[in-house]
């Protein structure tokens, strides 16, 4: 990580703007959160249960010289979200933009799926936007300069995955979501906006999943897969005031694959 005490030429100054990322425990959330701080943002980072990872995450930014606040709760949960978005627009006196990267992704055959496993994901992954959009824009309407949120969705949410019938479904939901949140949050200031991952690398992925990152390397129009960094430059750029104009739109940020062929 460069040192966040001098903003990443490579992003757009985020100087003196608080910016809270959800779910940045560990993952896409994390790199997200490091790329806000070298964007020069405060940076709040949630974590859901694993308060360590996050508090991981805020270390790795403070000891590259950023400024970064922990908060953990359930997005999902109507009081506990409020209470940590309240949290998190105290800190500095003001929430210029959240990124809601919270979720999970578990594979499962459809047929053999319950509707409690159905109930889990969407809660996860839709419920939890939902209830996180609300608590933020109440804030971001009442301050000047309004403010962002962005959602990350995923490239499942227009072409579905064997076994992530409930994850595509939520993803879908969630893109659509986000365009009905913006219309009626617009004319309040408040832009919502979804971006679109397609396969990020992780630790031991390509050992894990040969085969997929294989067929991914050679379909892809870049040649490679994504990173977190990738998708945090992404959202920098949709809490930018050069995204000042733009709100309502998935961005879609997999390095071409959706450009393939599928027959």
């Amino acid at each position: 990580m460069t040192d966040a005490s001098r903003p990443d030429p490579r992003y757009p100054s985020l100087a003196g703007t608080v910016a809270l990322v959800a779910g940045a425990s560990g993952g896409i959330g994390a790199g997200i959160a490091a790329t806000f701080a070298q964007a020069g943002a405060a940076v709040v980072v949630h974590g859901h249960r694993d308060r360590k990872a996050a508090e991981r995450t805020a270390q790795l930014i403070t000891d590259a010289g950023g400024d970064a606040l922990v908060v953990t709760g359930d997005l999902a949960d109507e009081q506990d979200c409020a209470r940590l978005v309240g949290e998190a627009a105290a800190w500095r006196g003001r929430l210029d933009a959240v990124v809601n990267a919270a979720g999970i992704q578990p594979v499962q055959p459809l047929a053999a799926m319950t509707a409690a496993d159905w109930d889990a994901v969407l809660r996860a992954d839709a419920t939890g936007a939902f209830v996180c959009t609300q608590a933020a824009a109440r804030l971001m309407a009442d301050q000047d300069g309004g403010g962002s949120i962005t959602h990350i969705a995923s490239i499942e949410g227009s072409q579905p995955a064997a076994g992530h019938a409930h994850y595509s479904s939520a993803k879908a939901a969630l893109i659509m979501f986000a365009r009905a949140a913006a219309l009626e949050y617009g004319p309040r200031g408040v832009r919502v906006n979804t971006v679109s991952p397609g396969l990020i690398d992780r630790p031991g992925l390509a050992d894990q999943w040969p085969e997929g990152v294989e067929r991914w390397h050679r379909a892809a129009p870049l040649g490679r897969l994504g990173t977190p960094e990738d998708i945090g430059a992404a959202c920098v750029f949709l809490a930018s005031p050069g995204a000042a104009w733009l709100t309502g739109q998935d961005l879609v940020v997999d390095g071409g694959m959706s450009t393939h062929p599928t027959w």
